[in-house]
């Protein structure tokens, strides 16, 4: 059985740029054509020049904010902010949220987000059984995973997540052989697992996203017999890159263009260098023309040791701006911005996020002039209720915070 997923994995690169940038200009003018959105962007744009790297890094970096504003601004008749280029009905079967809230549609292609690749890497093969633990509840990340495994020939189990003892009943009836969710709730299933006694013996590969994999983590699993695999992937583009055999670094998937750019600018960086990662899909559904991720990575040098031609990342690096994600989920300033307006009592608001990745936790620091009865308890229900995420609450006095303007805080270790 190939080692591969298909033969473009191994394409030579000089084919593979040729190919793309051949791709590029029908790409530019779809957009201009499908997109509303993307047309507003791309206005003055004449598609037919965007034929080289030089060409597209003059265009405009669309950033997720944007995105939301634009949506936001334009909810009431257009949810998706004029982005998408599909229509409700059998050619959009599915619509889901993300934190913002962000609008994102779901194309009736199969293997929409191209996700089977990466598990592909991961050593999934047809006939396994995936116990799929990333949330079925209005994000796509379950979603994502279950259309690349379909495409294999997998069987999932939607899982979702929390319940833990009833799905280490599951796994441990069913037998599944895959994983796929976030490392850190992998992590909590297999330490109840040794807790109880279940047995979850045939679980044996896994793909992981939405949080970093430290070594250490990675290691840990190994020891109990899992081999665990990391991807890079977003609700608005799909797969970007994953993680070989090799452990060196992110293989690009196929069907994008990744640049690395300055933070805040479109200006592309040296090779090596950390930057903003940004994104041109060759998605027609939802053509997104240098989209901005807000992730920190850089270039790394030479072919993947696996055999794969296309570029390498070093991985998730942090973020760009002040959105950050925690247990697999975005959290914005303009959420922050939210649960502060719920109360009078509040004068300014700093979201701490700490811990080592993998295993995040959230303090929401409030200035507070007064201090109502239990106002920290309904400030952690706001936290709940917006950003679907649990959080602890530290009242201060007024002057406490730092006068620097940031509203989330970055304060975990990435080693």
């Amino acid at each position: 059985m190939s080692e591969f997923f298909d033969e473009r994995e191994t394409r030579e690169h000089a084919r593979r740029e040729a190919e793309l940038m051949q791709a590029l200009p029908r790409q530019v003018a779809h957009a201009q054509k499908a997109s509303p959105a993307m047309a507003q962007v791309l206005a003055g744009v004449d598609a037919s020049d965007i034929t080289s790297r030089e060409a597209l890094a003059r265009l405009p970096v669309m950033r997720k904010h944007e995105l939301l504003e634009r949506q936001r601004a334009s909810v009431g008749t257009d949810p998706f902010g004029g982005f998408s280029a599909l229509v409700r009905g059998p050619d959009m079967p599915r619509v889901f949220s993300s934190p913002g809230p962000i609008y994102e549609p779901e194309g009736a292609t199969r293997d929409y987000w191209r996700s089977a690749r990466a598990l592909y890497a991961a050593g999934f093969r047809r006939g396994d059984l995936v116990h799929n633990a990333f949330s079925y509840h209005m994000t796509p990340g379950a979603f994502i995973m279950e259309a690349g495994a379909h495409a294999i020939g997998c069987t999932v189990f939607p899982a979702g997540v929390g319940q833990t003892e009833q799905q280490l009943q599951a796994m441990a009836e069913l037998r599944p052989t895959a994983y796929t969710g976030t490392p850190s709730f992998l992590r909590i299933l297999l330490e109840k697992a040794q807790e109880t006694g279940a047995d979850v013996g045939s679980l044996r590969k896994a793909l992981t996203s939405g949080e970093a994999l430290p070594p250490s983590l990675r290691d840990w699993f190994g020891g109990r017999g899992v081999d665990v695999f990391q991807s890079y992937a977003t609700a608005d583009l799909g797969l970007i890159a994953y993680e070989t055999s090799a452990r060196q670094g992110l293989v690009l998937s196929e069907d994008l263009i990744v640049e690395i750019v300055r933070p805040g600018t479109g200006d592309v960086v040296a090779e090596g260098d950390v930057g903003e990662v940004v994104v041109t899909t060759f998605n027609t559904a939802y053509p997104l023309i240098r989209f901005g991720t807000g992730d920190l990575s850089a270039l790394l040098p030479g072919p993947c040791p696996s055999g794969r031609t296309n570029t390498r990342i070093k991985g998730w690096m942090g973020r760009a701006d002040q959105t950050t994600k925690v247990r697999g989920m975005f959290v914005h300033p303009g959420q922050v911005a939210d649960i502060a307006r719920r109360f009078p009592e509040v004068i300014k608001a700093r979201l701490v996020v700490s811990g080592e990745m993998a295993s995040d936790h959230m303090t929401l620091k409030v200035e507070t002039a007064g201090r109502t009865q239990d106002l920290d308890a309904r400030i952690g229900e706001a936290i709940r209720d917006i950003t679907k995420l649990r959080g602890e609450v530290e009242l201060l006095a007024p002057g406490s915070l730092p006068n620097d303007g940031k509203v989330i805080e970055d304060a975990r270790s990435y080693k």
